[in-house]
């Protein structure tokens, strides 16, 4: 057992053609030494910050844990708040992000060895 407490893991710059809209940081809250089936990061967006229309390889489980934010697919657009929990297929395109008047902040679930690519430009 390993207790990971959030405020103590450094955020990291999370700077990629993935991210518009402003700043984005991330924090890992595990690491390949522990030997999980899961990659589990906490996603701190700015105000107006999101990510561009992407799909995983896996299935995304989104928790978020502050602010408010938008997330989307081709067809439907939602707010969501702290406390809202969003699955997203794997393969389904789709953009989360910061609302423009709120700073947003999301535990993203994936399984290990994932892989995210980018559909919008």
């Amino acid at each position: 057992m390993k207790v990971i407490k959030p405020n103590e893991v450094p955020e990291e710059s999370a700077d990629s053609p993935l991210f518009t809209g402003g700043r984005v940081t991330r924090q890992s809250l595990v690491t390949p030494d522990m030997g999980n089936d899961f990659s589990i990061n906490i996603v701190n967006f700015s105000a107006g910050a999101r990510n561009k229309m992407h799909i995983h390889t896996s299935d995304q489980v989104l928790f978020v844990t502050a602010g408010k934010g938008i997330i989307a697919t081709e067809t439907a657009e939602e707010v969501i708040t702290t406390g809202d929990v969003v699955h997203v297929h794997a393969g389904e395109k789709h953009w989360h992000g910061a609302t423009p008047d709120s700073a947003f902040s999301h535990i993203a679930l994936t399984a290990k060895g994932s892989k995210t690519t980018q559909v919008e430009e």
